[in-house]
């Protein structure tokens, strides 16, 4: 079913953070995971992450979300000033119209999220975990859910909408493409984050792109394309995570290093998918129903 303008659900997070600040800190973790993620219980269970760990300190949505930069649940005085600085920018107005403007592009291009409801919520984040990110990130890779993470700063607050129209495009993507984190290839993964910040590019112009693109650029360009071109093949999210996300991530991680920068294959992938469009007088949209190995062949990048 496409998601149309009546069934975008926004979670209240900031209410739910002032909960939690009324709350000691052994009752956190708990709220944490059976009301503030029990509306995305459905898409950690696809991505295989548990609500609750099987055994203690064990792996659970807990862990999942702080290892993608989520600001700990413990830290009182961090929650306080992000969650006012949310408040202040109007974060769930701002994502239902920026997600209305999503839907209303995709609509008229002839494609569709393919889920009954499209979820939205906003988390806060750990500046230093984020720190090579400039305090923001997303997940959008299932199909109905969005999640963004940020610590709000003069950088990323300009460039929120377009933060969350690219995991917008990664629901748009993954509804007419399977996606297996497993099994994912690097050549696969380039092309996913390309599309994904390409349709960024085309509602809101390349200068609201986010570090890990902007940031790359000439001869650091080159080196990451040459050293991801020889790696295409590679298969499997831990794998492909070091190519993506380079060497500081894959330290703190335990993947092997590539002597490649923070967000290389998203740089990569960026410009491929850019030089695709343009050499072939293709619209984001069309591109958006086509391979990877036709967007890469048809690149002349790769």
């Amino acid at each position: 079913m496409q998601v149309n303008l009546m069934n975008i659900h926004m979670e209240d997070t900031l209410r739910q953070y002032e909960a939690l600040l009324t709350m000691p800190n052994e009752q956190r973790n708990d709220y944490f995971r059976h009301t503030m993620m029990k509306p995305f219980r459905s898409m950690w269970e696809t991505i295989h992450v548990p609500i609750t760990a099987q055994q203690p300190n064990g792996y659970d949505v807990v862990m999942a979300t702080q290892m993608m930069g989520l600001l700990p649940l413990q830290h009182q005085e961090g929650i306080k000033k992000a969650g006012k600085r949310l408040q202040d920018i109007r974060i769930l107005e701002l994502a239902k119209e920026t997600l209305l403007g999503c839907i209303h592009r995709i609509d008229s291009a002839g494609l569709a999220v393919k889920a009954e409801e499209l979820i939205f919520g906003a988390y806060l984040a750990d500046p230093d975990k984020l720190s090579s990110y400039q305090g923001y990130t997303g997940f959008g890779g299932i199909p109905g859910y969005i999640i963004i993470i940020l610590d709000p700063n003069s950088y990323n607050i300009p460039r929120l909408p377009a933060l969350i129209v690219h995991e917008f495009h990664h629901n748009v993507r993954f509804s007419y493409f399977d996606w297996n984190h497993g099994n994912v290839t690097l050549g696969d993964y380039i092309i996913i984050e390309g599309l994904a910040d390409s349709f960024a590019t085309e509602m809101y112009g390349e200068e609201l792109l986010g570090p890990w693109v902007a940031n790359i650029q000439g001869k650091e360009l080159d080196h990451c394309l040459e050293v991801i071109r020889g790696a295409l093949d590679t298969k499997g999210f831990a794998e492909v995570s070091s190519y993506m996300f380079g060497d500081e991530a894959a330290a703190r991680e335990g993947y092997p290093a590539v002597g490649l920068p923070a967000g290389a294959g998203y740089a990569v992938g960026y410009h491929v998918v850019q030089f695709f469009l343009k050499r072939n007088h293709v619209s984001i949209y069309e591109a958006t129903l086509l391979s990877t190995e036709t967007i890469i062949q048809g690149s002349g990048m790769v």
